[in-house]
């Protein structure tokens, strides 16, 4: 079982930066991926990252903006976030893959089954 942390959110204006960090209680997983919901929509993936091989998957809507990263010392998994635009606004969650162990990490929500609570990000002027 790994139980998940996230931290960093808050309100930024458009154009700004935020970087969101997860805290998986244990390293027994494959990858981390993070997820956002925005009121009144289904939670999207965003991004992931494979534990062992550092591959990553972006969501199309953030290539360019965002980068995700791990410091695997530490266990800890970054989401660095650029150039935010109101359509980020969002609660973002990180989630733990304890079953794929292909090379490449999924952004479906399907793929991961221990959760964190979210952390708010409002991006707004």
């Amino acid at each position: 079982q790994v139980q998940l942390v996230e931290s960093g959110g808050g309100l930024v204006q458009p154009g700004g930066s935020l970087r969101l960090a997860c805290a998986p209680s244990t390293s027994n997983y494959y990858s981390i991926g993070w997820f956002r919901q925005a009121p009144g929509k289904e939670r999207e993936g965003v991004s992931c990252i494979r534990k062992i091989f550092g591959n990553t998957v972006y969501a199309d809507s953030v290539k360019g903006r965002f980068t995700i990263s791990r410091d695997v010392v530490k266990n800890l998994v970054y989401l660095q976030m650029n150039n935010l635009k109101p359509e980020d606004t969002a609660v973002y969650y990180c989630a733990a893959d304890v079953a794929n162990d292909q090379r490449v990490c999924l952004t479906t929500r399907g793929s991961y089954g221990y959760w964190g609570q979210g952390t708010q990000v409002t991006v707004s002027s």
